[in-house]
C-alpha cells in the first residue's frame, strides 16, 4: 500500500484514537471476524496470541509458530485482524481477556499504544537475558521503536525508497562509450605514427606474363563429333561451403563495462540531469527519469535532511523545524525538475510507473522494496527482459543532501499480557532469528542485522534504510504528511516554495503549541551571476 492510501486512514482515525484511549472503555464485544492459524502441538502448554493485519505475513507467521513450538513449551496462535480500528480492538480485547499477548504495529502508532498501556518496554527483558538489541537490529529500526527513550517494540521489517535503474541500458551506453574511446585512441595513434614516420610505402604491382593461347582442335564430324562434344562438355563446379563467420570480439572486457556503469551512476540529481541530457535513448524509452511525484513517500528525500520532525526517534515535539533555508532551496530544485523531466501529476501512479519500467520505457525511477519481488517474479516468467540495479538516493547537489523516509513495523508486547516473558522470547525469535526467509515468504525486508536477503538489490535498500528518516510518531502532527504532500504538489505545479513551507510550518506549530504561531519570513540570498558568462552574453547581444 502506498503511503498516500495509508495516511488517509491515519487522518480519519487519529482524532478518534486519541479520544478512545482517554475515556473509559465500554467492554463491547469485538465484532470483526478473526482468522486464527491453529498450531496443534498438544495440550498443557501456555497459549500466546499474536495479532497482525497484513495477510502477506500469514504463511511466514505460521511457519515461525511451528518452528518455535518445536523447542518451546508454548503454543503460538497468529490471528489475522482487520486493520480498521486495530488499536481500539486490541485495547478492548486486552481489557476483557488480556489478549493479544503481542501484536505487529507500524512504529508511527507506538505513542498511541504506549499511552493506552498497550506497549511494554522491551529493553529491560533483553538486558536481563544478556541480549544487546543494538547488536541484533539496525539503528534506524531501534530509533523507530523508541518513544521517550524507551524501546517499545522489536523492529520486524521496514519499507523505504531507493533509486531503481535499468542496468541493461547503462551497460549498452557504457559499451558504446568504451568503443568510441578506443576508436578515437587508435585514430590518434595512427595520426601520430603518420606524422612521425610518413606514409607507408606501397610495393609496385608485379606484371603478369602473357600466355600463348592453346590451339583448339577441330571436332570430327558425324557420330564421332557428337561423342567428342559430349566428352568436352564442362563438369559443373561444386558450390563451396561457406565458412562460419566468427562473432567479432569487442575491444573491451565485461569488467571494463561494469566499472564504467558504476562510474556512470549519478552521484547527485544534477548528475542525473547531465546524464539525461547526453543519453542517446533507445526507441522504446519514453523518459530517462520518472517517479510518482504525487506520493510523499517517493518525494520526501528532497527535504529529508533539511526538515526535523521530532528528532531522530520522532517523538520530541520540541524538535520541529520545517521552515528553513535548506528546505526552501531543496524544494526549488524539486520544482525545476518539473520542467526538466516533464512529469504530469495527472498521469502519475507508482504501480503504473513500475510497469513502464519493466517494459523498458524509462531508465531510472524511485521505488520501494516491493519492486524487487515484482521484478524477480517477472524475470522468472520471462516478462522482464532486462537486468536492473538499485542504488541509494543521490544527493541533490554538493550542498543539498537527501534522506529517504522509512517505515518500520514492530512486534510489540502487550502491557496487559499475562505472559510477558514468553511473549518477549517469541518476539526475539520472530524478528531476530527466524528471519532469513521473511522476504521469500512475505515480501517484507527484515530490520535485523546480518540477514541473508537473497537479492543484491535488497542490500542496497537496507543501506538506504540505515540512513533514512523514520516517520515521526507524534499525535499532534499526525496530519503533517497529508499537508506536506499538498505542499509538494503545489510547489511542483509552480507555487512559491518559501511561502508554502512557511504556511505549513505555522499550521503544524499551531497544532503542537495550541497557540497562534507566526514564522519570521526567510529572505533568500540572491543568485550569483557568473560575471564572465554575463559579459559574454552582452558581447553577443552587441554583435
Amino acid at each position: 500500500m502506498s503511503l498516500k492510501k495509508r495516511l488517509t486512514a491515519v487522518v480519519i482515525t487519529a482524532i478518534a484514537a486519541a479520544i478512545t484511549f482517554g475515556i473509559a472503555y465500554s467492554g463491547m464485544q469485538i465484532s470483526e471476524k478473526k482468522e486464527e492459524i491453529i498450531v496443534d502441538i498438544g495440550s498443557g502448554k501456555d497459549t500466546l496470541y499474536l495479532w497482525y493485519t497484513d495477510e502477506a505475513l500469514t504463511s511466514y507467521l505460521s511457519g515461525a509458530a511451528v518452528a518455535y513450538n518445536e523447542d518451546h513449551d508454548v503454543r503460538i496462535v497468529p490471528v489475522l485482524e482487520t486493520g480498521l480500528e486495530y488499536l481500539e480492538n486490541i485495547n478492548k480485547a486486552s481489557v476483557e481477556s488480556n489478549a493479544p499477548d503481542l501484536y505487529i504495529l507500524s512504529h508511527d502508532s507506538l505513542e498511541k499504544a504506549y499511552l493506552a498501556g498497550l506497549a511494554n518496554e522491551v529493553e529491560t527483558y533483553a538486558s536481563e537475558h544478556g541480549i544487546n538489541l543494538e547488536d541484533k537490529y539496525m539503528g534506524t529500526g531501534l530509533q523507530a521503536a523508541t518513544y521517550k527513550d524507551k524501546i517499545l517494540g522489536y523492529p520486524f521489517y521496514f519499507e523505504t525508497s531507493s533509486l531503481l535503474y535499468n542496468k541493461t541500458y547503462l551497460e549498452e551506453m557504457a559499451a558504446k562509450q568504451l568503443e568510441a574511446e578506443i576508436d578515437e585512441a587508435m585514430a590518434l595513434e595512427a595520426e601520430a605514427d603518420l606524422e612521425e614516420n610518413g606514409p607507408v610505402a606501397t610495393a609496385a604491382p608485379t606484371a603478369t606474363p602473357a600466355v600463348s593461347p592453346t590451339p583448339t582442335a577441330t571436332p570430327a564430324s558425324g557420330t564421332a563429333a557428337v561423342a567428342a562434344n559430349a566428352t568436352a562438355s564442362p563438369t559443373p563446379e561444386a558450390t563451396p561451403t561457406p565458412e562460419p563467420t566468427a562473432t567479432p570480439t569487442p575491444p573491451y572486457t565485461p569488467e571494463q563495462v561494469e566499472q564504467r556503469v558504476q562510474e556512470m551512476l549519478p552521484g547527485s540529481i544534477e548528475a542525473l540531469k547531465t546524464l539525461a541530457d547526453g543519453y542517446d535513448a533507445p526507441e522504446q524509452v519514453e523518459g530517462v527519469f520518472k517517479w510518482d511525484v504525487t506520493d510523499i513517500f517517493y518525494n520526501y528525500f528532497f527535504v529529508g535532511n533539511a526538515i526535523n520532525m521530532g528528532g531522530e526517534a520522532g517523538w520530541d515535539t520540541s524538535q520541529i523545524d520545517i521552515y528553513n533555508l535548506e528546505a526552501i532551496e531543496s524544494m526549488k530544485v524539486y520544482q525545476e525538475l518539473n520542467q526538466f523531466f516533464s512529469i504530469d501529476t495527472s498521469d502519475c501512479d507508482y504501480d503504473e510507473i513500475l510497469d513502464d519500467f519493466m517494459a523498458g520505457k524509462m531508465v531510472f525511477t524511485v521505488a520501494t522494496t516491493d519492486a524487487v519481488f515484482k521484478l524477480e517474479d517477472a524475470k522468472a516468467d520471462a516478462l522482464f527482459n532486462y537486468e536492473y540495479g538499485v542504488m541509494t538516493i543521490p544527493d541533490i547537489n554538493d550542498e543539498l543532501k537527501t534522506r529517504s523516509l522509512s517505515m518500520t513495523n514492530c512486534v510489540v508486547v502487550n502491557g496487559y499480557s499475562a505472559h510477558k516473558d514468553a511473549a518477549n522470547d517469541f518476539a526475539l525469535f520472530l524478528t531476530g532469528e527466524y528471519n532469513n526467509i521473511l522476504y521469500a515468504r512475505s515480501g517484507k525486508v527484515s530490520a535485523a542485522k546480518d540477514v541473508e536477503y537473497g537479492y543484491d538489490a535488497l542490500y542496497h535498500f537496507a543501506e538506504e534504510y540505515e540512513s533514512s528518516v523514520s516517520m515521526p510518531k507524534m499525535l499532534e502532527t499526525s496530519n503533517f504528511w497529508v499537508q506536506l504532500e499538498v505542499a509538494f504538489s503545489q510547489i511542483w505545479n509552480g507555487a512559491d516554495a518559501n511561502s508554502k513551507l512557511k504556511e505549513l510550518s505555522e499550521q503544524i506549530m499551531r497544532q503542537v503549541t495550541g497557540e497562534e504561531y507566526r514564522e519570521e519570513y526567510i529572505e533568500e540570498p540572491e543568485e550569483e551571476i557568473d560575471e564572465e558568462e554575463y559579459l559574454d552574453a552582452g558581447d553577443y547581444i552587441e554583435e
